[in-house]
């Protein structure tokens, strides 16, 4: 059993100025250090850090780890375009190899930036069958990670595979480390056909699919089957409980009506939504719906901190109103993705607690002004997430960054290799042009 001492606790919740945490797998005690008694623990000086909850990212793709400093013919002048000169070149020639790796280089950026859960929209067209369990091997088996996995379907590539490959994972993995979705791409990509398919083997696995990124996707929906999205996919009963709505920039006040009642979730990616110029998502009006909101990165930054600035920052731009969104919102956010991953994996993450896992960080902060219950993540948010990088990370009690660094070998070696495979990757990318 180990204790950490002399920390100071924030878990978006409660805030403890001089406290401790006694822990192994779970988080045993937690106290004031005034209150602690060496019971033989093992001892880990905090120093006067900072101790908070590991991040959730509630929306990537892992293997565009692999895109970056890769240089095609790029000139595109809408999202289509973006997707066709770019995304889809790349993933048509991921084989379970380079899904592997690219999960080892990515997850090792999410660790190393305090994010240790990641809900991830694989697409890997060179090899289908096998592929989120070559992830689930590289996030789970050599990283430590947790994750909940799907396939993208889409009518690009054999929908049959694809189906099959996101029914057998989601069936096979219900543990605290791994759990499967119902991946589908867009609208946009697509058929009637897919949908029946879909709809005939989903049963209750939830969805996760991106929905009107770009206004290209709602008026493909229009212009197709005279419906939009939303109501498409409702059509064929595919928005089950918990599903992701992902994006939702151009989603209409009819559709946030049909995701309430699903009991589905809104995923934005503020971030990536500015990169591709599609707009920006209207994220008081989801919160206005009582919808629960969630961020993830849509395969950009592995800084969730920097995603949550954006959303805060960007709805108050969108809304022309600096108190559209207060910090308040930003905590629900971050608690409503903790509180769906304990749900998915079946265990309790989040909170520095009793019972809660043992998955947090240590941060350096010295704060210039009083630091209290009432005003924490005020300094948080404005102190440590413009500059945020953890000292130390911990997922299930173990250690696996230290000082600022992976503490394991395998994970230092599998990086060295990965190099290799992206260089495989982009040279048969680079043959399609």
């Amino acid at each position: 059993m180990k204790a950490l001492i002399n920390v100071r606790i924030y878990d978006y919740k409660n805030y403890i100025e001089n406290g401790y945490v006694v822990f192994d797998k779970k988080i045993v005690k937690v106290g004031q250090m005034t209150e602690f008694k060496n019971e033989g623990y093992s001892l880990i000086d905090g120093k006067g850090q900072l101790l908070l909850p590991n991040f959730v990212c509630a929306h990537a793709h892992i293997y565009s780890i692999f895109a970056r400093g890769l240089a095609l013919p790029f000139n595109p002048k809408n999202f289509q375009e973006i997707l066709d000169q770019m995304w889809w070149k790349l993933d048509s020639q991921i084989d379970n190899e380079i899904t592997y790796y690219s999960g080892i280089a990515a997850g090792s950026e999410f660790l190393l930036n305090g994010v240790t859960t990641i809900i991830d929209h694989h697409v890997s067209g060179a090899e289908i069958i096998g592929s989120l369990s070559s992830l689930k091997k590289a996030l789970f088996n050599t990283l430590h990670l947790r994750s909940i996995l799907c396939f993208e379907c889409s009518d690009r590539y054999p929908i049959l595979d694809c189906i099959k490959e996101n029914i057998s994972f989601a069936n096979k993995n219900h543990t605290e480390f791994t759990s499967g979705l119902f991946g589908m791409h867009a609208s946009m990509s697509l058929s009637n056909e897919s949908y029946k398919l879909i709809s005939k083997k989903i049963k209750d696995i939830p969805l996760h699919i991106h929905v009107a990124e770009s206004n290209m996707d709602e008026m493909d929906s229009y212009n197709k089957y005279h419906t939009n999205i939303i109501s498409r996919l409702d059509k064929y009963h595919l928005i089950n409980k918990d599903s992701l709505i992902v994006h939702g920039v151009h989603i209409t006040d009819d559709e946030l009506k049909i995701v309430k009642d699903r009991e589905a979730y809104m995923v934005v990616n503020t971030t990536s939504n500015l990169n591709n110029a599609v707009g920006v998502p209207d994220i008081k009006k989801y919160l206005d719906y009582k919808i629960p909101v969630m961020i993830g990165n849509d395969g950009l930054s592995s800084s969730m901190a920097t995603e949550y600035l954006n959303a805060y920052y960007l709805t108050h731009f969108k809304n022309n109103n600096p108190t559209s969104m207060n910090l308040g919102a930003i905590v629900d956010i971050i608690n409503n993705a903790y509180n769906y991953v304990s749900r998915r994996l079946g265990t309790n993450i989040g909170k520095i607690e009793p019972s809660f896992v043992s998955d947090f960080m240590l941060l350096p902060y010295t704060p210039f002004t009083d630091m209290s219950s009432s005003n924490a993540f005020g300094h948080i948010f404005f102190g440590l997430y413009p500059n945020f990088k953890p000292v130390d990370v911990y997922v299930d009690g173990v250690r696996l960054v230290r000082n600022g660094e992976l503490t394991s070998k395998k994970v230092k070696e599998e990086l060295i290799k990965s190099r290799e495979y992206s260089q495989k990757l982009w040279k048969k990318v680079k043959e399609l042009n």
